[in-house]
């Protein structure tokens, strides 16, 4: 029986709480602003800025940096990578929960 057990090692990437929450956010929303998703997840500047950029170079989310007039402005969006690799994640987690019954 044991060996009917998926495996139980998630995608690392998406696992960490901080970047799993925003790509959650990311896949509920079309587009959000720095400060927005920073409220939402409760992370530091440093810490929401480490994680996005980890997520942009496995292209999982998209990074638009601009200004509006002199202030600046980061939007972030979710990638069709992305969400197919959030997708994976969640068939995975449910997997796992489905098989301890």
């Amino acid at each position: 029986m044991a060996d009917e057990l998926p495996s139980i090692d998630p995608d690392r990437l998406i696992h960490e709480p901080g970047r799993l929450a925003i790509l959650a956010i990311l896949n509920a929303l079309e587009e959000v602003d720095f400060l927005f998703l920073m409220e939402q997840t409760g992370l530091t500047k440093g810490n929401l800025s480490s994680h996005t950029a980890k997520l942009e170079t496995a292209g999982y989310i998209e990074i638009e940096k601009a200004f509006v007039g002199k202030v600046p402005r980061t939007v972030y969006r979710l990638t069709e990578a992305g969400s197919e690799a959030l997708d994976g994640y969640r068939r995975h987690m449910e997997g796992i929960l489905n098989s301890l019954g």
